[in-house]
């Protein structure tokens, strides 16, 4: 076991690896940060903050140096980065959990090899293959870049074959998944958190709403049936376990019209669905990633209250400030604002967490709130 005083490295230093440093520090442990960014959320109020780029081997040195273990804030870190780290501190996730998720056509055929639901899909490498594999395919369809695409980044809607080639094109050529478009019900995600010993918790599931391929919206408890959310908590766990997983694990999936429940991805991390986490349970994901990555056991995922989490995004801040009083002083809303120096549209800023009795009255806070803050649906 790793014991508080000691040193934890991440690797990131946005709004998850803001979150996580505050976690640990409540929790007795020091954090070194190492993100390129001198202006980084988590570095801001880390120990130590190593301003280098992630594929820096004298930094990464340092970093592995320094701390007792280290974690990862997001997917896209090099997995050759984390890879060099393993010989200096445990590193957890590993790096074969964060390799898969980097590249979504390996995620999605891990996931079938597990077997596992999937949305249809094709791998894309050259143009040659969007002949070859769109007639396989029901349209309308969605060309997604194989790797660092995120929030609806790197993906584009197309409808034939002459589309998907000069979505192709347009997208510089690069490996690529067409998929399927889907009619959904919902969409929801679970969380869990899995120790080195395989020891496994999991959080209440929550409903997601997005916008624009921005997740806008997580609804806790969400509305979908039991069966659906006993079969999507059994998915992921099956899903850990094949990986042999060490961490916060979120997992999402796609509730169809037709009754399936399909996996859209997964992130080797604690995730902005599960943000409500941290006023809503007994733990929070990112108490859970301090306890996983120091070899502790899982703490208590229980849910205390009916939450919604609405993230606020760059576009509110056009006019100066935001108007903070709305959120503060409603009895059951907790503002967290990230410290990001710069306020862009599409940018995550902050979250609001409304707690209330069931999820109407929840939805019916945030409702107002959404209103005075000028938030746009």
């Amino acid at each position: 076991m790793i014991l508080p005083d000691s040193s934890l490295g991440v690797l990131g230093g946005g709004q998850l690896g803001r979150m996580f440093t505050l976690a640990a520090h409540s929790m007795g442990y020091r954090v070194v940060v190492l993100d390129p960014d001198p202006h980084s959320p988590a570095g801001q109020i880390a120990e130590q903050h190593i301003k280098a780029d992630y594929r820096d081997r004298a930094a990464l040195q340092m970093l592995g140096d320094e701390c007792a273990a280290i974690t990862t804030e997001f997917e896209n870190i090099p997995a050759e980065s984390v890879e060099f780290l393993e010989q200096f501190a445990p590193v957890r996730p590993a790096t074969d959990a964060v390799r898969i998720a980097q590249n979504r056509i390996e995620e999605k055929t891990f996931i079938q090899q597990q077997g596992l639901a999937t949305a249809p899909f094709a791998a894309i490498y050259e143009a040659a293959d969007i002949a070859e594999n769109i007639a396989a395919l029901q349209p309308p369809l969605l060309l997604k870049t194989a790797s660092m695409g995120y929030d609806g980044k790197g993906q584009q809607q197309v409808g034939n074959a002459d589309e998907a080639r000069a979505a192709f094109l347009q997208m510089g050529g690069t490996p690529c998944v067409l998929e399927e478009m889907l009619e959904l019900e919902r969409e929801i995600s679970v969380v869990l958190v899995r120790n080195i010993d395989g020891l496994t918790a999991v959080y209440p599931v929550g409903e997601n709403r997005h916008v624009n391929g921005i997740l806008e919206t997580t609804i806790v408890p969400c509305a979908a049936t039991a069966s659906i959310t006993d079969t999507a908590i059994e998915m992921a766990r099956k899903l850990a376990d094949a990986m042999n997983y060490c961490g916060v694990l979120a997992v999402e999936f796609f509730c169809t019209r037709q009754g399936e429940l399909l996996i859209n991805e997964m992130a080797p991390r604690p995730h902005n669905s599960g943000h409500y986490t941290v006023d809503a349970c007994a733990t929070s994901q990112f108490e859970q990633q301090v306890r996983m990555m120091c070899g502790l056991a899982p703490s208590d995922t229980r849910l205390l209250s009916a939450v919604v989490m609405t993230n606020l995004m760059g576009d509110i801040w056009n006019d100066g400030d935001p108007a903070w009083q709305h959120v503060l002083n409603q009895p059951g809303a907790h503002l967290h604002l990230y410290g990001k120096r710069e306020a862009r549209p599409g940018r995550k800023m902050g979250h609001i967490n409304c707690l209330a009795d069931d999820t109407d009255k929840a939805l019916q806070v945030t409702a107002k709130i959404r209103a005075a803050l000028n938030i746009k649906p």
